[in-house]
């Protein structure tokens, strides 16, 4: 005692100084903790994932929303920054996810590994955030912990990152877990500036994705747990729900903005299609499905078939005992354990915009749309399992050796799960290999093999989704094409008719059958339905070549002409319209059609857009270098040309070439009878 009353510090001073210290000790400790934890965290979803930056684009959305998709690959413009928040494309209105689209075409181009490695940064950025946020909120370490892992490495995530056209999932959800972040600033600092912050986090969320609409009542959830501030006096609840008023607001705003772009695109199913007895079974059995897949992750593929009025009456009723047994449990538990509430209320609201009381396309359910939902699950297992084991003995061994079989077979599943989506083949074999009755599946696959150049395959695929949705005027259009690279001209006819009947306006099937009509000599035929396109939509760049070559048939040179030139201003680098425009220039007789120098000027781009490797261009381009009188250059890439045809064998344009090198030698031109 006489110690503390010789010194500088007086005896009540020394057990605060001791407190003070320990408190600092503490705070350092943690901080040490979490820096490991979060280090681990970003290194094992690394290893996870990482293979996805070797993967392609797959051709489902991932054309429409990137690489087909010009305003994205114009990168960040005043133009498209205008086009990003003012167009309704695709069926929706997220602003921000086009903007981070544009900024990865800049930095990666065509690229798909970048674009992957984005979506990558982002998952480990929200699963980072997540730890931090509930760590701060509930001052539960390991608990925190094991939901940022659960979130990391579930099975059910990897479509949400694998997918770049899901970029929107990733993005949103950063926003999402930011405005948690700011809601907590604001709770333990009150303030109009920190209010606002949260508020701003709030919009650029539903600008990257509306489903943020239900985090205004996740904050509602977690001023009831971990925050504590429901009181349950009504003068309380109230000053809350104002609170979360204009959350409330934007949230009201972007459901109707979405729900007016995606019915005006025809992506909202009408009640005729799914009529709202069906949406309610579908429900009911989803929310019961999502669990089942996040407790045994298997036969995960990216397109569900929605049963339609198929559903199971059966499974309906046993899915609403479960959820009504599982509520009723848990609002019985919650006086102890609130976080129940907060969790299972979370994984039920989350999902409303997704599980189909308004339908969205013609999945049943989609493993995206659980990219933030089970969230409120993982909750309930982190902060569950430790008080289900109170007062075990061995808990803490339990609890350690079960969190690393979990982690331990999550990171497998996710693993050769993730591999399934190296390509749109190895995507969609998997959808039918794990589903039945797959019909987009086929599609899909059907697209990716038609590109191979694999057409029996890709039609076989096209006849099966033809069976179950006989409607698709498109799907008739591509089995069409196929059999138009078969040489099967009646069959495509056949298919475009068909087309043509269940949507009299398709511009696509009118210039295809007109096509087909071409290479059957029926010239006449083929240039009415030219036309008609033509009529429908002045824009139909293929009508315009198709077109043209026919009026070359026909002899009349200056309307063909005319039909390439516009088919060249709508698409500059098109080669096929290009060389055409060449040879006529070059080769014609007429003096108001002859015009060697811009002959050369087109026949040398496109030569230039081919590498100067195809033998029927730089023909044309000899052609036109002697029409300007520079036989010299004439007979050089002429005989290059030869070379190139007898490497490929094209013995037929050998011969041509041949007899118009004499002619170049001779210091004469090659005029074309007209």
């Amino acid at each position: 005692m006489r110690l503390y009353n010789n010194s500088p510090y007086c005896l009540d001073t020394a057990p605060n100084n001791k407190l003070e210290f320990a408190t600092i000790m503490d705070n350092i400790t943690t901080k040490y903790r979490s820096f490991w934890i979060c280090l681990t965290l970003m290194l094992i979803t690394a290893a996870v994932f990482y293979q996805v930056c070797t993967y392609d684009f797959v051709n489902f959305d991932d054309p429409v929303y990137i690489y087909e998709n010009p305003n994205i690959q114009a990168g960040i413009t005043p133009e498209t920054i205008k086009w990003a928040f003012t167009a309704s494309y695709f069926a929706n209105w997220y602003p921000l996810t086009w903007l981070s689209h544009m900024l990865d075409w800049q930095l990666f181009g065509p690229e798909a590994g970048g674009h992957h490695f984005t979506n990558l940064v982002f998952h480990i950025a929200n699963t980072l955030l997540l730890f931090v946020v509930l760590k701060q909120m509930t001052h539960r370490f390991w608990p925190s912990a094991f939901v940022a892992v659960l979130f990391a490495l579930h099975p059910l995530h990897v479509e949400s990152v694998a997918w770049v056209a899901e970029r929107k999932d990733v993005l949103s959800a950063f926003f999402w877990v930011l405005t948690m972040w700011a809601y907590l600033r604001y709770v333990k600092h009150p303030g109009v500036a920190r209010y606002l912050l949260t508020l701003l986090t709030f919009a650029l969320g539903l600008m990257a994705k509306p489903m943020l609409v239900t985090l205004p009542f996740v904050l509602l959830l977690l001023d009831y747990w971990p925050l504590a501030r429901v009181s349950f006096e009504r003068q309380t609840i109230y000053r809350l729900i104002l609170e979360k008023v204009p959350f409330f607001a934007l949230s009201a705003i972007s459901s109707v903005v979405t729900f007016l772009v995606q019915r005006s695109s025809g992506a909202v199913g009408s009640l005729g299609q799914y009529p709202l007895k069906i949406r309610i079974f579908n429900t009911l059995i989803s929310y019961v499905e999502y669990i089942e897949k996040m407790i045994w992750p298997v036969h995960l593929a990216v397109f569900y078939p929605h049963a339609g009025r198929n559903v199971s009456i059966l499974y309906t009723i046993i899915s609403a005992v479960l959820l009504l047994a599982a509520t009723i449990l848990i609002f019985r538990l919650a006086k102890n354990h609130r976080y129940l509430v907060t969790g299972w209320l979370w994984y039920l609201g989350t999902l409303v915009p997704v599980i189909g009381l308004v339908q969205v396309g013609r999945q049943a359910l989609a493993d995206r749309y659980s990219y933030i939902p089970l969230t409120g699950l993982f909750i309930i297992i982190a902060w569950g399992l430790p008080d289900l084991l109170a007062g075990w003995r061995y808990k803490k061994i339990a609890l350690t050796l079960s969190s690393l079989l979990i982690i331990s077979a999550m990171s497998v599943c996710t693993y050769f799960q993730l591999r399934y989506w190296q390509n749109s083949l190895t995507l969609f074999q998997h959808a039918l290999d794990v589903t039945e009755d797959n019909y987009v599946a086929h599609l899909y696959r059907g697209d990716f093999l038609r590109d191979q150049n694999k057409l029996d395959e890709a039609i076989s695929d096209y006849q099966k989704y033809l069976r179950r949705v006989p409607d698709d005027s498109d799907v008739f259009n591509k089995l069409g094409i196929a059999l138009i690279k078969q040489g099967k001209f009646d069959e495509s006819i056949k298919c475009f008719t068909e087309a043509l009947r269940i949507k009299p306006d398709f511009t696509n099937a009118h210039t295809n059958i007109g096509h087909v009509l071409a290479l059957r000599g029926n010239l006449d035929e083929a240039a009415v339905h030219f036309a008609e396109a033509l009529r429908l939509d002045p824009h139909t760049v293929q009508a315009h070549y198709y077109l043209g070559q026919v009026l070359v048939q026909k002899g009349k040179i200056n309307e063909a002409i005319t039909h390439f030139e516009e088919a060249l201003r709508l698409t500059p680098d098109w080669v096929e319209p290009m060389n055409n425009l060449a040879w006529l220039l070059a080769a014609s007789k007429e003096t108001t059609i002859h015009n060697p120098s811009k002959a050369v000027g087109l026949a040398q781009r496109a030569c230039e857009l081919t590498n100067y490797r195809k033998p029927d261009l730089l023909d044309t381009l000899a052609v036109a270098y002697a029409a300007a009188g520079d036989f010299g250059r004439a007979i050089e890439i002429a005989e290059k040309a030869l070379e190139l045809c007898q490497f490929s064998g094209q013995n037929t344009l050998k011969d041509r070439i041949e007899s118009r090198l004499v002619l170049y030698r001779a210091g004469k031109p090659y005029i074309e009878a007209q």
